[in-house]
């Protein structure tokens, strides 16, 4: 990750360390594919609203376009995996992007990661999710073994249960944000 340190889990509480990301960067176009594998990571999952398009949006920026592409040359497999309800917006993106998706429970459950890693056949170990929220995406991959990416979120509009757990993630962040400072 361009000028990213990994996080230091051993200065975060032991409970909190579900919710702490490996990474965090502010978007996935900083995020080198180079790094992820000689990281050993094999395959990328992804979450889609904030993450790569604005919620509930279908124009993805250049950058994020580019990045899938750099991505896919370099041979990572990637899927998205999101808690979309809109299941024609889903499918549209992923066609447009060129790579498959999941729907499982919602995040954190389990299932749709798991499922992701089936289809990329991946093992937990040798893949990553890249999300814009703590709650979800953080502790959803950190629950089935994999490495994660937090991102900064794209837009300020969110879906309303978002906006609450954002509250959450802001208190949260404070004791993340003294580990990542306080990484050598």
């Amino acid at each position: 990750m361009k000028g990213q340190a990994p996080t230091d889990r051993s200065r975060v509480p032991g409970w909190m360390r579900r919710f702490c990301p490996d990474h965090h960067v502010s978007s996935v176009s900083a995020i080198e594919p180079d790094t992820l594998l000689e990281a050993g990571i094999q395959a990328v999952l992804l979450d889609l609203d904030n993450t790569l398009v604005a919620w509930r949006g279908s124009e993805l920026p250049n950058h994020t376009e580019e990045w899938v592409e750099l991505c896919k040359r370099a041979g990572l497999r990637l899927c998205l995996v999101s808690n979309t309800r809109n299941l024609p917006r889903l499918k549209a993106l992923s066609e447009r992007l060129g790579i498959p998706y999941v729907r499982g429970r919602m995040k954190p459950a389990k299932d749709g990661f798991i499922l992701a890693l089936a289809l990329v056949n991946t093992a937990p170990q040798h893949a990553v999710m890249v999300g814009d929220q703590l709650f979800t995406d953080i502790l959803g991959a950190n629950r089935v073994g994999m490495r994660s990416i937090w991102v900064e979120r794209l837009h300020p509009k969110e879906f309303f249960g978002t906006k609450i757990s954002r509250m959450a993630e802001r208190l949260l962040l404070r004791t993340l944000r003294r580990a990542w400072e306080h990484t050598p």
